[in-house]
Formats: structure tokens, sequence, C-alpha cells
């Protein structure tokens, strides 16, 4: 059991300088008895609303020196301070403020909300465990007007899609990967390097591209990349929700319509998902 959506923003002042860390946290516990559901005894329940306040509480005293550390520092309080605890998970997710820059110069105190991909982690300990560790990047959404095709698929007397060298490649990415056991990694430094994995694995190279056969070939392209620029990681999963785009037909209209004018498929959308660790 436990406590969902504990939303705050912790505001962290240096000087006339601020720093926001707006954030979602998920704490949920298990106790060493189910007593609380076979009895309906009590007497071991942490109630919600302290799991809540221990949350803010630390958010106070230790701040957000990063998600992971944050989801590190719940954990370990509720294995240290309740001995009746015997497995706690955290899930932390952030808020995509950016600081706010004016002819290149950052401001103070002002931000910018910009949906570039929600950071999340995951942090759980058995009692007497391991600390394990994840994170990830969520609603990152990709596009690239060229350079893929879908060729050379299997077909039968269903199969009604044309083949295609040229299309559109648009998605909505989902990527969680795996730290093993936890270490004192430089959680911030990794998220961004493998942020920028998973851009230079979709789209290529600026000037040129390159080409994606599939949207399966694109995923483990950003998969095998990052397991070889970071140690670190040691599973990786990607999750890919495909977004088609149709050529609107303007024969009627007098027009010849180049792949210039198109329109999403909202539903239904494909996907596809890939596991991939070391071995």
């Amino acid at each position: 059991y436990g406590k969902n959506t504990i939303k705050f923003l912790r505001l962290h002042k240096e000087g006339k300088k601020h720093f926001v860390k707006e954030v979602e946290v998920c704490a949920h516990l298990r106790l060493t008895s189910p007593q609380e559901y076979l009895e309906g005894n009590n007497s071991l329940v942490i109630p919600t609303d302290t799991i809540k306040n221990i949350v803010l509480v630390l958010a106070k005293k230790n701040g957000i020196p990063s998600l992971e550390q944050f989801a590190i520092d719940i954990c370990n309080h509720f294995m240290t301070t309740f001995c009746q605890v015997a497995y706690v998970k955290t899930y932390v997710q952030e808020v995509p403020w950016q600081r706010l820059h004016e002819d290149g110069v950052p401001h103070i105190h002002s931000f910018i909300c910009v949906p570039d991909g929600i950071r999340f982690c995951e942090a759980e300990q058995c009692r007497n465990g391991p600390l394990i560790v994840f994170a990830g990047i969520k609603d990152l959404k990709l596009m690239k007007t060229t350079q893929s095709g879908f060729e050379g698929f299997y077909k039968n007397e269903h199969t009604t899609l044309p083949e295609r060298h040229d299309r559109i490649l648009c998605g909505e990415l989902f990527c969680k990967w795996s730290y093993g056991e936890c270490k004192n990694f430089d959680f911030d430094c990794i998220w961004k390097k493998i942020r920028e994995c998973i851009l230079e694995a979709f789209a290529g190279p600026p000037d040129c591209g390159e080409y994606s056969p599939s949207y399966q070939k694109t995923v483990n392209c950003i998969q095998m990349l990052v397991l070889s620029r970071v140690s670190q990681v040691q599973v990786i999963e990607v999750v890919l929700n495909n977004t088609f785009y149709n050529v609107v037909d303007m024969k009627n209209l007098g027009l010849t319509n180049d792949k210039e004018v198109l329109v999403p498929v909202e539903a239904p959308y494909g996907s596809c998902a890939c596991t991939l660790g070391r071995k």
C-alpha cells in the first residue's frame, strides 16, 4: 500500500538565483505481516498521510540533488526508521521546467515549461537486499520527415499496407534503464548523456540523417548506442508508439500533393517494444 501523486515544488535559493524542482512522487510499502489485510489489525500500518508528510519533510531537509538521489533517500528513510517495512518502492517524475533565457542570458528566477520528455526514476529495496535504481524518460515525441521506410514485410490475404521507402517516422518514446545495484553515480550527467544518445540514434548525422528500415530497428539502434556509451546501464527498455501520417488526396481540388499536406492517424496506432541487457 502507499501514497500516490504527491506533488510539490522544491525551491532552492543561492543568493538572488533561484532553482526549482517540481516533482510527483509515489511511495509504496510492503510490511512484514499481512495482518492489516487478514485480521483488520492496523498496529503496524504507517498511514498514507504519514508517508506523504515524510516525503515532504525529506524534500525540505535534503533538497532534491537529483531525482534518483531523492528516491534513494525515501527508500533509506523507510528502511531505517520502520522495522515493520519489508519492501519499499519509490517513483519520482519531474515537471520539465527550464531556466528562461533572454538574449542568451539566464534569468535568475524565471522558468519555462518545455514538453521535451519527462524525466522519471524508481528506487526499490527489500530488507537485507540491495537498493536497485531505475531511471528513464517518457512522453518524448520525435519525428523525422524522411530517411525512413518499411519494405519486405510478411504479406498474406489480409495485407493492405503498401511498401514505402520514404515515409515520416514519428512516435512517442518511453525509455527505462536499470543501474543494477546502486552506486555513487552522477545521475544527472548520465541521464543527459542517455537522452543525447536517444536523439542521435533516432535522427542520425545532422547533415544527412540515417535510414531507418523499421521502427523496430530504430529502437534497437537506440539501445545499442546507449549500452555502448554508458557503462553504468545494465538493462534498457524502449517502447515506441507510432504515429502514422496519410497524404491528403487533393486531386478533386485540382492540386498535386507531393507529401506536403498530411493528416495524422490518431487510432489505432502501432507500437513496438524491446528490452536489451548486457550478457
